[in-house]
Protein backbone atom coordinates (compact mmCIF):
# COMPACT_ATOMS: atom_id res chain seq x y z
CA UNK A 1 0.00 0.00 0.00
CA UNK A 2 1.10 3.36 -0.64
CA UNK A 3 -0.42 4.92 2.51
CA UNK A 4 -1.49 2.74 5.42
CA UNK A 5 -5.08 3.33 6.52
CA UNK A 6 -5.00 3.59 10.31
CA UNK A 7 -1.96 5.28 11.08
CA UNK A 8 -1.00 6.83 7.59
CA UNK A 9 2.20 6.08 7.19
CA UNK A 10 3.54 7.09 3.51
CA UNK A 11 5.61 4.47 2.04
CA UNK A 12 8.75 4.45 -0.26
CA UNK A 13 6.68 3.09 -3.20
CA UNK A 14 9.77 5.03 -5.71
CA UNK A 15 12.05 2.62 -3.41
CA UNK A 16 9.79 -0.41 -3.61
CA UNK A 17 8.88 0.00 -7.75
CA UNK A 18 12.80 -0.47 -7.80
CA UNK A 19 13.49 -3.47 -6.36
CA UNK A 20 10.44 -5.36 -7.91
CA UNK A 21 12.08 -4.15 -11.55
CA UNK A 22 15.09 -5.55 -10.40
CA UNK A 23 13.77 -8.91 -9.73
CA UNK A 24 11.26 -8.96 -12.57
CA UNK A 25 8.38 -8.89 -10.27
CA UNK A 26 5.05 -7.63 -11.00
CA UNK A 27 4.45 -4.52 -8.71
CA UNK A 28 0.78 -4.32 -7.26
CA UNK A 29 0.51 -0.98 -5.45
CA UNK A 30 -2.93 -0.30 -3.47
CA UNK A 31 -3.16 3.16 -4.09
CA UNK A 32 -6.44 3.88 -2.21
CA UNK A 33 -5.39 5.73 0.62
CA UNK A 34 -2.78 7.89 -1.41
CA UNK A 35 -3.99 8.94 -4.79
CA UNK A 36 -5.59 12.52 -4.76
CA UNK A 37 -3.65 12.79 -1.26
CA UNK A 38 0.14 12.58 -2.03
CA UNK A 39 1.90 12.54 -5.87
CA UNK A 40 2.08 8.78 -7.06
CA UNK A 41 4.16 8.46 -10.07
CA UNK A 42 3.09 5.04 -11.89
CA UNK A 43 5.25 5.48 -14.76
CA UNK A 44 8.21 6.49 -13.40
CA UNK A 45 7.94 4.25 -9.73
CA UNK A 46 7.94 0.82 -11.99
CA UNK A 47 4.18 0.28 -10.53
CA UNK A 48 2.24 -2.15 -12.92
CA UNK A 49 -1.01 -2.42 -11.49
CA UNK A 50 -2.27 0.49 -8.97
CA UNK A 51 -6.19 -0.16 -7.40
CA UNK A 52 -7.75 3.24 -6.50
CA UNK A 53 -10.99 4.00 -4.69
CA UNK A 54 -13.03 6.55 -5.88
CA UNK A 55 -14.66 7.59 -2.08
CA UNK A 56 -11.58 8.29 -1.21
CA UNK A 57 -11.23 11.19 -3.21
CA UNK A 58 -15.01 12.86 -2.36
CA UNK A 59 -16.54 10.10 -4.93
CA UNK A 60 -19.76 8.61 -4.28
CA UNK A 61 -18.46 5.07 -3.10
CA UNK A 62 -19.33 1.96 -5.42
CA UNK A 63 -16.81 2.60 -8.02
CA UNK A 64 -12.75 1.96 -8.29
CA UNK A 65 -10.23 1.47 -10.68
CA UNK A 66 -7.51 -0.33 -11.35
CA UNK A 67 -4.49 0.88 -13.63
CA UNK A 68 -2.70 -1.95 -15.92
CA UNK A 69 0.64 -0.93 -17.41
CA UNK A 70 0.75 -2.12 -20.88
CA UNK A 71 2.13 -5.11 -21.65
CA UNK A 72 0.74 -7.06 -18.84
CA UNK A 73 -2.36 -9.39 -18.66
CA UNK A 74 -4.56 -10.36 -15.51
CA UNK A 75 -6.43 -13.64 -15.46
CA UNK A 76 -9.97 -12.64 -14.97
CA UNK A 77 -11.96 -13.26 -11.64
CA UNK A 78 -14.83 -12.71 -13.43
CA UNK A 79 -15.88 -14.34 -16.57
CA UNK A 80 -19.12 -13.84 -19.26
CA UNK A 81 -19.05 -10.94 -21.78
CA UNK A 82 -15.47 -10.37 -21.99
CA UNK A 83 -15.17 -7.07 -20.91
CA UNK A 84 -12.11 -4.40 -20.56
CA UNK A 85 -10.44 -7.01 -22.77
CA UNK A 86 -11.11 -10.02 -20.76
CA UNK A 87 -10.34 -8.64 -17.76
CA UNK A 88 -13.19 -8.34 -16.38
CA UNK A 89 -17.24 -9.00 -17.40
CA UNK A 90 -19.98 -7.04 -16.08
CA UNK A 91 -21.73 -4.05 -17.22
CA UNK A 92 -19.77 -0.65 -16.48
CA UNK A 93 -20.83 1.86 -13.82
CA UNK A 94 -21.29 5.00 -16.44
CA UNK A 95 -21.83 7.46 -14.01
CA UNK A 96 -19.68 6.29 -11.25
CA UNK A 97 -16.75 6.49 -13.78
CA UNK A 98 -17.32 9.72 -14.96
CA UNK A 99 -17.59 10.72 -11.30
CA UNK A 100 -14.02 9.44 -10.61
CA UNK A 101 -12.59 10.73 -14.00
CA UNK A 102 -14.12 14.31 -12.43
CA UNK A 103 -12.70 13.80 -9.17
CA UNK A 104 -8.90 13.18 -10.43
CA UNK A 105 -9.41 15.93 -12.52
CA UNK A 106 -10.38 17.78 -9.40
CA UNK A 107 -7.59 16.32 -6.86
CA UNK A 108 -5.07 17.52 -9.79
CA UNK A 109 -6.49 21.10 -8.90
CA UNK A 110 -6.74 21.45 -5.78
CA UNK A 111 -4.45 18.82 -4.14
CA UNK A 112 -2.00 20.41 -2.86
CA UNK A 113 -3.24 23.19 -1.90
CA UNK A 114 -6.02 21.27 0.13
CA UNK A 115 -3.61 18.75 2.06
CA UNK A 116 -1.72 22.14 3.22
CA UNK A 117 -4.89 23.20 4.46
CA UNK A 118 -6.01 19.53 6.32
CA UNK A 119 -2.52 19.30 7.55
CA UNK A 120 -2.41 22.16 9.39
CA UNK A 121 -5.90 21.53 11.09
CA UNK A 122 -4.30 17.92 12.18
CA UNK A 123 -1.35 19.72 13.76
CA UNK A 124 -3.65 22.05 15.89
CA UNK A 125 -5.82 18.96 16.90
CA UNK A 126 -2.78 17.35 17.37
CA UNK A 127 -0.84 20.26 19.57
CA UNK A 128 -4.39 21.16 21.63
CA UNK A 129 -4.30 17.29 22.64
CA UNK A 130 -0.77 17.25 24.06
CA UNK A 131 -1.17 20.23 25.80
CA UNK A 132 -3.97 19.01 27.53
CA UNK A 133 -3.51 15.54 27.58
CA UNK A 134 0.07 14.88 28.75
CA UNK A 135 0.36 11.23 28.34
CA UNK A 136 -1.03 11.17 24.87
CA UNK A 137 1.03 9.70 22.39
CA UNK A 138 1.14 10.60 18.39
CA UNK A 139 1.68 7.09 16.59
CA UNK A 140 2.93 6.62 13.35
CA UNK A 141 5.94 8.46 11.34
CA UNK A 142 5.46 12.46 11.94
CA UNK A 143 7.33 12.83 8.89
CA UNK A 144 6.23 10.65 6.33
CA UNK A 145 2.58 10.66 7.09
CA UNK A 146 -0.92 11.88 5.44
CA UNK A 147 -2.11 15.34 6.63
CA UNK A 148 -5.58 13.68 7.21
CA UNK A 149 -4.67 10.81 9.64
CA UNK A 150 -3.98 11.62 13.07
CA UNK A 151 -3.48 8.58 15.07
CA UNK A 152 -3.43 8.58 19.22
CA UNK A 153 -2.81 6.44 22.36
CA UNK A 154 -4.27 7.53 25.42
CA UNK A 155 -2.35 4.69 28.02
CA UNK A 156 -4.55 3.61 30.59
CA UNK A 157 -7.53 5.47 28.70
CA UNK A 158 -9.52 2.34 27.27
CA UNK A 159 -10.65 3.54 23.57
CA UNK A 160 -13.74 1.76 23.62
CA UNK A 161 -15.17 3.95 26.82
CA UNK A 162 -13.80 7.59 25.42
CA UNK A 163 -15.73 6.38 22.07
CA UNK A 164 -19.25 5.86 24.59
CA UNK A 165 -18.94 8.83 25.62
CA UNK A 166 -18.86 10.98 22.71
CA UNK A 167 -20.28 8.57 19.99
CA UNK A 168 -23.57 10.67 19.34
CA UNK A 169 -20.99 14.10 18.82
CA UNK A 170 -17.84 12.66 17.07
CA UNK A 171 -16.90 10.07 14.46
CA UNK A 172 -13.82 8.69 15.50
CA UNK A 173 -13.04 5.17 15.59
CA UNK A 174 -10.64 2.46 16.80
CA UNK A 175 -9.03 1.30 13.57
CA UNK A 176 -10.06 1.08 10.13
CA UNK A 177 -13.30 0.46 8.34
CA UNK A 178 -11.90 -2.25 7.04
CA UNK A 179 -11.25 -3.97 10.40
CA UNK A 180 -15.36 -2.84 11.65
CA UNK A 181 -16.74 -5.40 13.61
CA UNK A 182 -13.46 -7.71 14.74
CA UNK A 183 -12.73 -7.11 18.06
CA UNK A 184 -9.24 -8.21 18.09
CA UNK A 185 -6.05 -5.77 18.43
CA UNK A 186 -5.08 -3.98 15.36
CA UNK A 187 -2.61 -6.07 13.41
CA UNK A 188 -1.13 -2.74 12.67
CA UNK A 189 -0.41 -1.58 15.96
CA UNK A 190 0.70 -5.17 16.99
CA UNK A 191 3.11 -5.14 13.88
CA UNK A 192 4.22 -1.62 15.79
CA UNK A 193 5.43 -3.21 18.41
CA UNK A 194 3.13 -0.78 20.92
CA UNK A 195 2.66 -1.75 24.47
CA UNK A 196 -0.51 -3.21 25.18
CA UNK A 197 -2.22 -0.55 27.10
CA UNK A 198 -1.02 1.96 23.53
CA UNK A 199 -3.18 -0.40 22.05
CA UNK A 200 -6.03 -0.09 24.12
CA UNK A 201 -6.13 3.45 23.81
CA UNK A 202 -5.72 4.25 20.48
CA UNK A 203 -8.19 6.13 18.33
CA UNK A 204 -8.08 7.23 14.92
CA UNK A 205 -9.02 10.63 13.97
CA UNK A 206 -9.53 11.55 10.23
CA UNK A 207 -9.74 15.53 9.03
CA UNK A 208 -10.47 15.94 5.75
CA UNK A 209 -11.55 18.86 2.78
CA UNK A 210 -14.45 19.92 4.30
CA UNK A 211 -13.55 19.95 8.28
CA UNK A 212 -13.63 23.56 9.32
CA UNK A 213 -12.04 25.39 12.65
CA UNK A 214 -14.87 25.25 14.61
CA UNK A 215 -15.06 21.26 14.43
CA UNK A 216 -11.27 21.35 15.29
CA UNK A 217 -11.92 22.83 18.47
CA UNK A 218 -15.37 20.82 19.21
CA UNK A 219 -13.52 17.57 18.62
CA UNK A 220 -10.54 18.87 21.33
CA UNK A 221 -13.18 19.60 23.75
CA UNK A 222 -15.17 16.62 23.38
CA UNK A 223 -12.24 13.94 23.47
CA UNK A 224 -10.67 16.07 26.62
CA UNK A 225 -13.90 16.31 28.47
CA UNK A 226 -14.30 12.55 27.97
CA UNK A 227 -10.96 11.68 28.57
CA UNK A 228 -10.32 13.94 31.86
CA UNK A 229 -14.12 12.23 32.83
CA UNK A 230 -12.52 8.96 32.55
CA UNK A 231 -9.60 9.77 34.23
CA UNK A 232 -11.54 10.96 37.52
CA UNK A 233 -13.64 7.78 37.62
CA UNK A 234 -10.62 5.74 37.55
CA UNK A 235 -9.12 7.18 40.68
CA UNK A 236 -12.00 6.39 42.97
Amino acid sequence: MAANNEIGNIYPIQAIGQIAQRYNVPFLCDGSQAVGKIPIQFEDWGIIYLAISAHKLYEPKGIGALVVRKGYHLEPLIFGGGHQKGMRSGTLNIPGIVGLGEACRLRLLEMDDDEQAIAAKRDRLQNLLLEKIPSLVVNGDLEQQLARNLHISIPGIPNRAVIARIRHQLAISTGSACSSGVEAPSHVLQALKLPEDHIEGALRIGIGKFTTEAEIDLAFEYLSKAIHAIHQLQLY
